[in-house]
């Protein structure tokens, strides 16, 4: 390879780079650093979803042929050797990825990351204070941050409940900390925020077995009682981020110590109608002919209805994996039998019993029995819960039940985080350095101050 060669080989490659894992059914969200240092190449990846943060990358290699650039990367003392094989095009990276013998597709487009700490992060000085607090869940015991505003209480607190996967407290995703930036913003204005690590996160002990939305309710359920328990609080609400939303409507739906509650993108359709739309906007913004969106969701109809079925488990697997055999032939995989890896991995994420409760998982149901007020925000950039139907659908919901003191608003151009975006796709989130739209966090400020006080 010459020089100039070399040298352009290592411009294409180097930077920033953000995308997805197309796991069956969903996309895992990731970052991916990689450096030319000198000679030799280093680099790191972020995993959101997995509390997967700064991997090493070992080895980079990259090279050139005459159809481009090419390069493959290892995350670094990870069991099955997480292996990525992309070629660079149009400033994207496409291949790939494969572990334990299991292969996905990925996608990654350059970003331009902003330096150490995103412009929004809090900064001194605080006029609240940070408690450390540990909070009895029953199987697992969560550890959290409690800030308490200065001077003389009451003051109202909140709850803050994550979206799906593993969070920390502050719901950090590629370097943005939008749960801490929002604690910080409510605190600053006299409201106390509880914001908690997700089980098996940070410092949260692990459910002893596969945990569903039931489970996760029953978590932000006990902290619930730990700010009821305390004298400094005066009302206690929810505000709840995507299935964060969903569990804070079945948790006030449960009870009438809430005051309160915020569904920030929360989710007000079924778990099945829910994904079905997200697969539909994401097989739109890939690009796929409409034969093909027509065949993939097809086939997402039937799998969810089987998932959603009493069969017996041996039969359920069957048909199972008979639609994966089904997709991957879409996708254009096809010769491969029920035993191959990719089969069988898709087979067990969509049996998984997160899965099967939360395709069944309806909260219309809990909205129609919340009697306290309610605002919910959403995004018309949002692709994973999408505004006009999981809007309408609360509307509905607490206009069935004779509810009449919600605000529902649809808030143009921004994403599921709550950030200004041009596509609300995941490969934006990095390179955008706000972390939550300032007329958003100002929004939630107020209404919580108009219904609290």
């Amino acid at each position: 390879m010459s020089f100039a060669t070399a040298a352009t080989c290592a411009a294409e490659i180097d930077g920033h780079w953000v995308g997805e894992i197309d796991i069956p059914n969903q996309s895992l969200a990731v970052k991916v650093d990689l450096l030319r240092d000198g000679d030799d190449w280093r680099g790191s990846i972020d995993i959101p979803a997995q509390g997967a943060a700064r991997l090493p990358l070992d080895p980079i290699e990259v090279t050139t042929d005459g159809d481009g650039v090419s390069v493959v990367f290892t995350i670094r003392g990870v069991p099955g050797n997480p292996t990525f094989k992309g070629r660079h095009a149009d400033d994207m990276l496409v291949g790939e990825f494969s572990q334990g013998g299991v292969t996905f597709g990925f996608r990654l487009a350059r970003v331009e990351v902003a330096g150490p700490g995103r412009p929004q992060a809090p900064k001194p000085p605080f006029p609240y204070a940070a408690e450390e607090v540990a909070i009895d869940a029953g199987p697992v015991t969560l550890g959290g941050t409690l800030t308490v505003p200065n001077g003389n209480p009451p003051f109202p607190a909140v709850l803050l409940i994550s979206g799906s996967g593993p969070q920390d407290r502050d719901e950090t995703l590629f370097d943005h900390k939008p749960f801490w930036v929002l604690a910080d913003h409510l605190s600053r204005s006299g409201i106390a925020v509880l914001r908690v690590d997700d089980a098996g996160t940070g410092a949260s002990t692990p459910h002893p077995h596969p945990p569903t939305t039931a489970d996760f309710a029953n978590d932000a359920a006990a902290c619930v009682d730990l700010l009821l328990a305390d004298p400094r609080f005066s009302r206690v609400g929810l505000v709840g981020h995507s299935e964060g939303g969903l569990i804070a409507a079945m948790v006030a739906g449960e009870r009438d110590d809430i005051d309160f509650v915020v569904l920030l993108a929360g989710p007000g359709v079924s778990g099945a109608e829910l994904m079905r739309k997200q697969n539909q906007r994401i097989f739109a913004a890939a690009g796929l002919t409409d034969d093909r969106t027509i065949a993939l969701l097809a086939l997402l109809d039937q799998l969810f209805e089987a998932l959603v079925s009493d069969f017996p488990d041996d039969d359920l697997r069957l048909r199972v994996e008979d639609i994966a055999l089904q997709q991957l032939a879409v996708n254009g995989i096809v010769g491969i039998d029920i035993e191959d890896d990719r089969v069988q991995a898709a087979v067990e994420a969509a049996m998984s019993p997160w899965m099967r409760y939360f395709l069944r998982l309806d909260p219309r149901p809990s909205l129609e029995r919340i009697k306290v007020p309610i605002l919910a925000l959403n995004g018309d950039l949002d692709p994973q819960v999408d505004a006009d139907q999981n809007l309408g659908a609360i509307a509905a919901a607490l206009a069935a039940s004779g509810h009449t003191q919600a605000t529902i608003r649809r808030l143009p151009g921004l994403n599921h985080l709550f950030q200004h975006a041009q596509t609300g796709l995941v490969e934006e989130y990095a390179s955008i350095e706000e972390t939550m739209a300032p007329e958003v966090l100002d929004l939630i400020r107020d209404w919580i101050l108009d219904v609290a006080l």
